[in-house]
């Protein structure tokens, strides 16, 4: 049985001011090169309330859009519902994605892996559901290249940070942890986004794509 994933009041806010905000600062072009050469049978994981479904290319045969949260699903329902593309929106967790074996061509996570409870299992259960050979693309924000930053980091994931923003965590080694389970990074930038004034915590960010280069199923 799934287990339930709630956080009504920062769906609420993510959905009503925080995903508008980076809008507005122009994550849209990142989400479009997140996506870019995209075909086949896909999934995403952390699908949030949908804003990356107008960006998936034609050749997205069929995607399965994963949400624990109950009201960003129900969100990204009605988003589905208005793109070209077949999405289907299902409840469930990261760590114990409903997929078989070896079913997908590709898997996207797009700012997820900061906050699933265990980085490492999520990242294992999508090289589980990866076909040989199929991707994973990537746009997370992660540890900062800075010690001053990384200190920060450290002390707003170990305080206020997670509380108020559905458990996301700001200084994760996620490439690291991509490449520790058994995907070889094949393409990789890292930048500040969104530029601020002043330094913030959550700016720096990947955006790649990595390999499943094992056999396929269980890690």
């Amino acid at each position: 049985m799934t287990q339930r994933i709630k956080h009504p009041l920062f769906a609420r806010f993510y959905a009503r001011f925080a995903a508008p905000a980076l809008e507005k600062a122009g994550v849209a072009e990142h989400r479009r090169r997140l996506l870019t050469g995209l075909s086949g049978q896909v999934i995403e994981v952390g699908a949030g309330n949908g804003l990356n479904f107008p960006h998936y290319p034609p050749d997205v045969k069929r995607l399965l859009a994963v949400e624990p949260e109950p009201r960003l699903r129900a969100l990204a329902e009605e988003a589905a519902r208005a793109a070209t593309s077949k999405i289907e929106v299902v409840d469930g967790r990261a760590e114990q994605l409903p997929a078989a074996d070896a079913s997908f061509d590709a898997a996207v996570v797009c700012m997820t892996l900061c906050s699933v409870t265990d980085q490492a299992g999520a990242l294992a259960e999508i090289r589980r559901v990866l076909r040989p050979g199929g991707r994973l693309h990537f746009f997370e924000h992660v540890q900062a290249d800075s010690p001053g930053m990384r200190r920060a980091q450290r002390v707003v994931d170990a305080t206020f940070w997670p509380l108020l923003s559905g458990g996301c965590h700001t200084g994760r080694e996620t490439q690291a942890a991509i490449t520790a389970v058994g995907f070889t990074v094949t393409e990789l930038e890292k930048f500040t986004f969104p530029e601020t004034r002043f330094p913030f915590p959550a700016a720096t960010h990947i955006l790649g794509t990595a390999e499943q280069t094992g056999l396929g199923g269980p890690a």
